[in-house]
Parts: structure tokens; C-alpha cells; sequence
């Protein structure tokens, strides 16, 4: 999970909606920020240690020096230092990454030391270069999503360009001080790069975000940030590399660890078994004639299958998997060929309406029939043709509160995307209301 991939400092950040309710903070916005109260290093076993950050990074002791998997995020890597070096026995002899995402790499410079090589899948500089390519827009839209969650200061700094001195190409294997580790291409879970530190001896797999910032739910195949597509195939191929190591301690990117060969056996079936049904459904779908809507609509999972949605949803799969096999035309309209967006014609619609007012009205019956993504359809159009128009900001403000209630606060990128939303229309409100 990668949350801003440029400097961009803290604008905006601390801007909340009025009215938000309390319960709708999603529990992954406490897995990011759980590092922030911790005191100390805390002990997985007798020779791990985990540092908790954005993403955490974990020192893995040896008789012979120390060995990184991930160093957090760059604006806390004095803090995840200092956590650590309690714990260190020794020089610290490789970096492993499990992903080129900020908040897994961004504290390399900070702990690399003189002789300390950086390992990573032999992708990480494609996916460095992409987020630094991109950095402005994706930046402006992880701060949409980001930016009332992690406070980041003005002079905050910028992800570091970092060059693995081992690349990987599908495996590579080292020893040290008695340990050996194996260092496995587990591409498709929220990175093209993805890899997994296995640790033979001790049964023990790092797996990054392989399996997302929340263990036992959803991938998130396509981010609503933004993001190189995650190939639900690869993602079910990564996931089975790893259930064939027969883990008997899985240290993911957040939280705690899962301990214990049949759970993390039972959970790993039950995520193969639940993808491979939304991939299974969305083809048979699309082989039926259904749309992308009608599909994102229709398909749940079955109760014995049904996963958490803390970052991804059913429906988003369906949608990433639907546009994987079919592409960017929908076949639904030939103006999506051109460059002439509906939102051209707003103007026209909302006259022949009798307005932006009447578009209002007919949005808020709407919303009263408990239907607030057909308000907000009709509320694009009179906002497209009149920017301001208080009724139809009024409105939208209270579907957007009704959408966020109905969310529960579940998914992150969805409620922080409808609180950033709420906030927008209050402030275009706020001078109407005090004028």
C-alpha cells in the first residue's frame, strides 16, 4: 500500500466533514497508524522483531549480522531505527523489499550501512519509476484518499530512489549465520514486484502486502488511486506459492502475524476459493451478455467464502477482472470512442429539465426513495451545468452522508474518497450559508 508517492507536505491535511459519524473510521486506518503508541520493538519470536509503521518493518537476527525485511515509511525511519537497534546483534547484512511502495522501502537510506546489500524482485525499479514518473497525479489522489489520516509535515520527504544490488528472477536464496532465507517472485497481490521471504528451517514467510494491508480479505486488483493492474491469475498464482510452503508463522505487511500451519492453511484456501469465484462468475457473466454494472451488482460471494473488504470489495473485483478480460470499451456507447465526454451536453440537459433547481428537486425525491447513486447521477448533471447552485450542493452533501453512513466505514479508499467528498461540498456551501 503505497500513500503518497511525491513531496507534496500535509496541504489539506486535518480537513474532516461536518457530521461524519464517529463509527465510520475504517480499522485499517488504525493498522497504519498503529506505530505512533509504540514504545518498543515487539518480539514474533526469539530472532524477529517488528517495527510498526504505515507498513512495518521486521529486523530477523543472526549469529552472523542482521537482516531487514521492509523499513517503513521515510518520514518515521529514525523512529523505526531507534525501535530496532535495541534488538540488533550485528551488521546489518541485506535489506529485503517486498514491494516498491513508499511506506516498504521509503527507510532504506536511513538503515542501510556500509556493505548492507538491498534485495528485491528484479521489477522494483519499473515500479519506482512509476510512481516517480506519476508522482504529481497519483500524489494529488493518495492525498484525496490520505490526507486527514496520515499527517505528513510540510517539508516531508520524498520517496528515495533506491537500486536493489540483488535482483530477483523468480528465487534467489542466501545464508547467514546459520538461517537460510529464500527470496520467491509472488507478483499480483498490490505490487507487479512483489516478493515473499521464506525461511525454511523456521517455516516462516514474510509475504509484504501479497495478500493486501488486511489479512483474510479482498484484493484490491486495481486501487482506486491508481495503480499498474493486478492480474487476478497472478494473484491466484502468487497465493498458491505460498500455501505450498506450508507456512507455520505468516508475517504480513500489517498487524499481527497468523500463526499456526492450519490456519493459515484454512485462510489461504479460503482467499484461492474466493477470488477463483468472482473470476469464475464474472466469466460466465460476460459469456451471458452482462454488462460490467450488472455483473458489479449481481455477484456476491457465498456466505462459506465471504471475505473483509477493508480495501478492496466484491464489486471492485468483479469491475478489475471484468476490464482485465474485456478492456476500456464497455460497448455500451459509441461516444466513449471520442473525446467529447457526457458531461458536454449538462448544460442542455439541465434546461431541457427547467434548470439545475429542478435537477435538484428530482435528485433529492431520490434520495428520499433511498436512492442516493441515482441522486448523484442527476446531481452531476445540474452541478456540471451550474457550479454552484446551492439546492443541488445541499443534496449532494446529505446522498453523500447517506452513502457513508450506509458504507458502515468499512473500506478505507471509500469512505476516505466520501468524506474528502463531503468535505468539498461544505466548503462550496460555506459561503452561501454565510452570506
Amino acid at each position: 500500500m503505497t500513500i503518497d508517492s511525491g513531496k507534496r507536505g500535509s496541504e489539506g491535511a486535518g480537513t474532516e466533514p461536518r457530521n461524519t459519524p464517529e463509527s465510520a473510521k475504517p480499522a485499517l486506518a488504525g493498522l497504519v497508524l498503529a506505530g505512533d503508541q509504540q514504545k518498543d520493538a515487539e518480539a514474533v519470536t526469539g530472532f524477529i522483531f517488528m517495527a510498526k509503521d504505515i507498513s512495518n518493518a521486521y529486523l530477523v537476527t543472526t549469529a552472523d549480522g542482521d537482516v531487514m525485511v521492509n523499513t517503513g515509511f521515510m518520514d518515521h525511519a529514525e523512529r523505526t531505527k531507534g525501535l530496532l537497534a535495541p534488538k540488533r546483534t550485528g551488521p546489518l547484512r541485506y535489506i529485503v523489499l517486498t514491494q516498491a511502495h513508499a511506506d516498504h522501502y521509503g527507510g532504506v537510506p536511513a538503515m542501510k550501512e556500509p556493505g548492507t546489500q538491498v534485495i528485491a524482485e528484479r521489477r522494483f525499479v519499473d515500479t519506482w519509476r512509476y510512481f516517480h514518473d506519476l508522482g504529481p497525479y497519483l500524489g494529488r489522489r493518495s492525498a484525496k484518499l490520505w490526507r486527514s489520516t496520515i499527517k505528513r509535515a510540510a517539508n516531508a520527504p520524498s520517496p528515495p530512489e533506491v537500486v536493489p544490488d540483488i535482483p530477483v528472477d523468480r528465487r534467489y536464496a542466501f545464508e547467514l549465520g546459520g538461517r537460510r532465507f529464500e527470496v520467491i517472485s509472488t507478483p499480483g497481490g498490490e505490487s507487479l514486484d512483489s516478493v515473499t521471504v521464506w525461511m525454511p528451517n523456521e517455516r516462516i514467510a514474510f509475504t509484504g502486502n501479497l495478500f493486501g494491508p488486511v489479512f483474510l480479505a479482498i484484493p484490491n486488483l486495481v486501487t482506486v488511486r491508481g495503480d499498474k493492474p493486478r492480474l487476478v491469475q497472478r494473484y491466484l498464482s502468487s497465493l498458491d506459492t505460498v500455501r505450498r510452503l506450508e507456512p507455520e508463522i505468516l508475517i504480513t505487511g500489517h498487524g499481527e502475524p497468523i500463526r499456526g500451519a492450519q490456519t493459515i492453511r484454512a485462510a489461504l484456501d479460503k482467499m484461492h476459493a474466493a477470488v477463483s469465484f468472482l473470476n469464475q462468475a464474472v466469466i460466465a457473466g460476460m459469456n451471458a451478455g452482462k454488462d460490467v454494472y450488472t455483473l458489479m451488482s449481481e455477484i456476491k460471494l457465498p456466505e462459506d467464502l465471504a471475505l473483509g473488504e477493508f480495501h478492496g470489495k466484491v464489486s471492485w473485483a468483479v469491475r478489475s477482472i471484468w476490464e482485465e478480460y474485456s478492456g476500456w470499451f464497455h460497448y455500451d456507447s459509441t461516444t466513449s470512442l471520442y473525446a467529447v465526454p457526457r458531461s458536454s451536453i449538462d448544460a442542455d440537459l439541465a434546461a431541457l429539465a427547467g434548470g439545475a433547481g429542478a435537477l435538484a428537486a428530482r435528485a433529492r425525491k431520490r434520495l428520499s426513495e433511498g436512492r442516493p447513486l441515482e441522486a448523484l447521477h442527476l446531481l452531476d448533471i445540474a452541478l456540471g451545468a451550474e457550479h454552484g447552485n446551492a439546492a443541488a450542493l445541499a443534496v449532494k452533501n446529505d446522498a453523500l452522508q447517506a452513502l457513508l453512513r450506509e458504507s458502515g466505514g468499512v473500506n478505507l479508499s471509500e469512505t476516505m474518497w466520501l468524506k474528502s467528498e463531503i468535505a468539498a461540498v461544505e466548503a462550496a456551501l460555506a459561503p452561501a450559508q454565510t452570506g
